[in-house]
């Protein structure tokens, strides 16, 4: 058997608040898109940004996650990246391809109102809310080496 590997990383943000249903076998099913921005120079010399919208499924999300998946939020998901068809309304076939976030970390990349972030790892099933790490002192201006 060959090797392959099917596995997306993104950083983006939401572009609407997740959507949350259950399944015929009663599985929870969230689901949102993410849009990701590339920068490149055109033939003009400006600098052109390119965004590109992920359609982003996860199943059985925690209540904790769903509060904070709103439209905006900064997110880096991993998951995998699955394609389907189906027949619309129309009789016409439609081709979808979504990334799939089984094997997730979805990490905030936004601080909260506190100055704290929060993080999420489905990985292991653990959830932590680290605070502000204090160095204890605070470097002046005079004892920086620039």
């Amino acid at each position: 058997m060959a090797f392959s590997l099917n596995k997306v990383m993104l950083i983006g943000n939401l572009g609407q608040d997740a959507e949350h249903r259950f399944t015929t076998n009663n599985t929870e099913v969230t689901s949102f898109s993410i849009a990701t921005s590339y920068s490149y120079k055109g033939k003009d010399g400006n600098y052109v940004n390119e965004t590109t919208w992920h359609n982003v499924v996860l199943f059985g999300a925690s209540d904790f996650l769903k509060e904070r998946l709103k439209k905006g939020k900064k997110f880096y998901i991993e998951g995998r990246i699955s394609k389907r068809d189906y027949e619309n309304k129309e009789g016409q076939k439609v081709n979808v391809t979504d990334i799939i976030a089984d094997k997730f970390s979805i990490i905030p990349l936004d601080s909260s109102s506190d100055g704290s972030q929060s993080s999420y790892n489905d990985g292991g099933g653990s959830f932590t809310k680290s605070e502000p790490i204090d160095t204890g002192a605070a470097a002046e201006d005079d004892d920086l080496p620039f």
